[in-house]
C-alpha cells in the first residue's frame, strides 16, 4: 500500500491514527513536532502526509508552507480542531490538498486518503499529453510540474487537478459543484467559496492581468470556463 507520514503531537491521536492506517495495510511514519515533521516531509519518501495544525516548534501551516517552498508535492491533509472557514482557506492557500476538522470519523478520513492517493498514483493525468500551455504556464500533468519560461512555478495537487479538469472541459461551462465533486471527490462541507479562492490563486499564476481574466473566466451564477 502507501507510505504515510503522521505529524501529530497528541500521543493518543497519533497512536489511534497509526493503528487504523496500519490495519489498512499502509506503512506509517510519525513525527511529534513541526521541526521533526518538516524534516521528514522534505525527505520526499512519503506518499501522503496527515499534518496537525497546532504543533510545537512549528505550526502545521508553517510546515506546509516550508514543504511546498522546498518543492515537495506530496499530498497533505491538514488535521485541525478549528472549524472556521478562514482557517481552512489559509491552509489550502498554503498548499494543503485537503483538511479535516477534529473530531472526525475514521471511515471519513480513510475515504479522503484513498481519494488523494488514487489521484496522485493513478494515470488519470496522462490523457492530456506530456505538456500543455495554459496562459503564462507550461504544465506537465504527468509529473505535476509547472513552468513560466524556464522558472518553475509551485502548484499544489489540488491546483493541478482543477486545471486538469477545466482543461478537459475547455471552452465549456464547469459549475462550482462539478469542480467540488470531481476534484475533491467526496461529499463534505467544503463551500463553493473554497473553489473561488483556488480560482483566484490560479489566475495570479496564469493570467497576464488576473483582475481581467481572459483564460479562466467567471460565468456568473454558474461557475467557470477555460477559454483556449
Amino acid at each position: 500500500m502507501a507510505h504515510l507520514l503522521i505529524i501529530e503531537d497528541e500521543p493518543t491521536m497519533m497512536l489511534g491514527l497509526k493503528d487504523n492506517l496500519e490495519m489498512e495495510g499502509h506503512e506509517v511514519d510519525t513525527a511529534s513536532d513541526g521541526e521533526e515533521g518538516l524534516a521528514k516531509l522534505k525527505s520526499g519518501r512519503h506518499d501522503l502526509v496527515l499534518l496537525d495544525v497546532m504543533l510545537p516548534k512549528l505550526s502545521g501551516f508553517d510546515v506546509c508552507k516550508a514543504g511546498r517552498a522546498a518543492g515537495i508535492r506530496t499530498p497533505i491533509i491538514l488535521l485541525t480542531a478549528k472549524g472556521e472557514e478562514i482557517d481552512k482557506v489559509i491552509g489550502l492557500e498554503l498548499g494543503a490538498d485537503d483538511y479535516i476538522t477534529k473530531p472526525f470519523g475514521v471511515r471519513e478520513l480513510l475515504a479522503r486518503i484513498k481519494a488523494l492517493l488514487r489521484r496522485a498514483q493513478s494515470g488519470e493525468n496522462t490523457s492530456t499529453g506530456p505538456q500543455v500551455t495554459i496562459g503564462r504556464l507550461t504544465l506537465d500533468f504527468n509529473g505535476f510540474r509547472a513552468e513560466e519560461g524556464k522558472e518553475e512555478v509551485k502548484l499544489s495537487h489540488k491546483e493541478f487537478e482543477i486545471l486538469l479538469h477545466l482543461h478537459k472541459h475547455k471552452n465549456q461551462i464547469v459549475s462550482r459543484y462539478d469542480l467540488l465533486e470531481n476534484v475533491w471527490g467526496y461529499e463534505e462541507q467544503i463551500t463553493t467559496r473554497t473553489v473561488d479562492n483556488f480560482i483566484a490563486r490560479l489566475r495570479q499564476k496564469i493570467e497576464v492581468n488576473p483582475n481581467q481574466p481572459k483564460i479562466i473566466i467567471t460565468v456568473h451564477g454558474t461557475g467557470y470556463k477555460m477559454v483556449l
